[in-house]
């Protein structure tokens, strides 16, 4: 919460290295999360203009704003230090020296008041302007003696329309920049805002294009600070009718990101070069204190949707009695699944999910993350909620997708690669098998229950809410299923779940959009690093694809278990388990990830380090915020239970997997 204090309180609270959110002396709001050198301002962002000057100006709102830098300060609110000014820039305007920050009559040819300001009202605006330096000042100064050198962020916008050559999205003005000192930094930092994509809009970045940094910030920072740099940067007022004031919210989105990536690779790259900081990372340049806005959100999202499991709702609870029926006349009955009573309201859950304050979240990288995962509870809602009637494949489509080409592809290579005999092929009883993973979840240090259950269309399955495993009690198991079963669930299902639900922050225990992909795709991964994936195994993760695409296709239970007897070589009994997983619900598009997820994570896994997406129900497309999130500090690092490095395969299995990673 913002509070309100004194320049004296909020110099105090400086000297003393002590972080707040204030306006200060009704002059500008400070920020500061975490002690950094890196400063950034939006000195224009301001508006307000008092009462007395309110009624003697000329200019409407609408004429003001149009020549002020609206939005600036949304612009730069990642950032651990952040100082924005309050007032418009026709009370006074912080970019000139103070003896000529008032406009005396008229401004960009306009004439601004009724008539020229008094001394006295002259003198009353110069004084903000007086305590705005004072502030800043007093924030540099401290930074410098801190860290030694200091970088500042100088943000504004301007008008475009006017302008009747093409010109830059970003421009740096350098005339006051020490060139042969700071260049690299700034031809960097050139370099980063060049890189930002904007939707719809081609983006360039160019020193002294249009404008030249010939402002009083930089003037003033210059003439008292020799450690100190300042970036006089110029955003093109793309992401908003600059007529109007209209912002555009996607455009706002992708701008907030790619400012946030270029100040920080920014900041590290100075750090390294002037603080002599060798190893510092960009996101050592945010704060590491996690934003108790985050934390309000965190709570009230997981208060919302804890508990809401998906696959529960959508397998058959009549699944075996269906199933013994339909293979005593195949060709004649087709299984009639019924299901769980639901107990969600889905206008109620997406009414509590859209009054969340995902705007009050500072950071529009984890404000993002937040406001995707409740997307993606609302279609996971409504993917529930539909179970059982005929807009559940339209929903499950939406939540889940469909097999694309390469998939398909990749499918069909390995129904017809050649299939290798099991080694093991000891038989074991289910008891058997719930024992050997209590042991392994004692091993390894998992807390959870393992238990059998009657209603499930997999050999197995994790129940986040209750950390229980159930193992289905219908199922045949061997000894490498036994095993595999211990990496696939317990190393890496019910440890994301353990890992989300230990985390400082709830959300990766209520899962990101598009986890299961990547879950299932560790999972399988996990079999292979423990040295228990077959070329069997394989083969069903493609008939699973088969069973998918059929099912979109034919939109026939039997004619999918006929496919997959006929391409995949199973028998009835299983074929119609594998097409049933496919069928529940009205039409799972679920189980081609298996293999989607698998062949992703195989390429994937000497390339980079993945043990961020074990922090929880975590995916792929989120790798980076999590790294991010692991390195501030603000979640749990986590590794995974299973070897790293892959064990000794047959050549068939090396050719297949070789060839599946090429296809990847």
């Amino acid at each position: 919460m913002m509070q309100t204090l004194s320049l004296s309180e909020a110099l105090s609270l400086i000297a003393r290295r002590q972080p707040f959110h204030a306006e200060i002396d009704g002059v500008a709001q400070l920020k500061i999360e975490a002690y950094l050198p890196v400063v950034s301002c939006a000195i224009h962002a301001g508006h307000r203009l008092s009462t007395k000057l309110t009624d003697q100006c000329l200019l409407s709102a609408e004429e003001r704003r149009f020549e002020e830098d609206p939005a600036t300060d949304l612009l730069i609110a990642s950032q651990p230090i952040t100082l924005v000014g309050c007032d418009s820039r026709f009370e006074y305007d912080l970019n000139r020296a103070q003896a000529l920050s008032t406009y005396f009559k008229s401004a960009w040819s306009k004439p601004v008041w009724r008539r020229p300001l008094s001394a006295r009202k002259r003198n009353q605006c110069q004084q903000k302007h007086r305590r705005f330096y004072q502030l800043y000042d007093g924030l540099i100064a401290a930074l410098e003696q801190q860290f030694g050198h200091v970088l500042v962020f100088d943000l504004h916008s301007y008008n475009y329309q006017r302008i009747e050559r093409k010109v830059p999205v970003f421009n740096i003005g350098t005339s006051q920049i020490d060139m042969e000192r700071w260049g690299p930094v700034v031809q960097r930092f050139n370099r980063e805002l060049g890189r930002i994509r904007l939707p719809n809009l081609s983006v360039e970045s160019r020193l002294d294009e249009v404008f030249q940094g010939r402002g009083y910030l930089i003037a003033h920072t210059t003439a008292r600070f020799d450690r100190t740099l300042v970036l006089p940067t110029e955003v093109k007022k793309v992401f908003m009718d600059e007529h109007s004031g209209e912002l555009y919210p996607q455009v706002m989105a992708a701008l907030a990101l790619g400012l946030k990536e270029a100040f920080t690779q920014t900041s590290a790259r100075f750090e390294r070069q002037f603080n002599r900081r060798r190893q510092a990372s960009k996101h050592q340049m945010l704060a590491s204190r996690i934003d108790p806005n985050v934390v309000a959100l965190d709570n009230a999202l997981y208060q919302l949707a804890k508990g809401m499991e998906t696959l529960p709702y959508i397998n058959p609870v009549n699944l075996q009695q269906e199933k013994q029926r339909y293979l005593a006349n195949p060709n004649r009955y087709r299984p009639d699944f019924r299901y769980r009573q639901q107990r969600l309201n889905p206008f109620a859950f997406r009414e509590g999910l859209y009054r969340l304050p995902f705007d009050s979240v500072a950071d529009v990288g984890v404000r993002q993350l937040y406001q995707q995962v409740a997307d993606n509870l609302s279609l996971r809602v409504e993917l529930i909620t539909s179970v059982g009637s005929d807009r559940f494949r339209y929903n499950s489509l939406r939540y889940y997708g469909r097999p694309d080409e390469r998939t398909l592809k990749q499918a069909g290579f390995l129904l017809q690669a050649a299939t290798m005999p099991e080694v093991d092929d000891t038989r074991l009883t289910v008891d058997q098998v719930c024992e050997r993973l209590r042991g392994h979840a004692r091993e390894h240090g998992i807390a959870c229950q393992v238990q059998t259950s009657g209603t499930l269309a997999a050999k197995a399955m994790v129940m986040s809410e209750q950390a229980s495993l159930m193992i289905n009690r219908h199922a045949r198991f061997s000894e490498r299923e036994a095993k595999a079963l211990a990496h696939h669930e317990l190393g890496v299902h019910m440890t994301t779940t353990i890992n989300g639900r230990a985390q400082p922050l709830k959300l990766l225990s209520l899962g990101l959009p598009g986890n299961t992909e990547t879950q299932e795709g560790l999972a399988i991964l996990a079999e292979y690093h423990g040295g228990c994936l077959t070329l069997g195994r394989l083969r069903l993760l493609a008939a699973r694809v088969v069973a998918v695409d059929s099912m979109l296709r034919d939109d026939h239970l039997p004619t999918t278990v006929n496919r997959l007897i006929e391409e995949a070589g199973l028998d009835q009994d299983d074929a119609f388990t594998v097409a049933a997983r496919a069928y529940r619900g009205g039409g799972l598009t679920k189980d081609y990830q298996y293999l989607s997820g698998f062949c992703t994570m195989l390429s994937l896994h000497q390339q980079r380090d993945l043990s961020p997406l074990y922090t929880g129900k975590c995916a792929l497309a989120y790798l980076d915020i999590l790294e991010e999130l692991c390195q501030r500090g603000w979640l749990n690092s986590a590794m995974p239970l299973t070897p790293a490095d892959s064990p000794d395969s047959e050549p068939v299995m090396t050719f297949v997997l070789n060839s599946l990673t090429q296809a990847a």
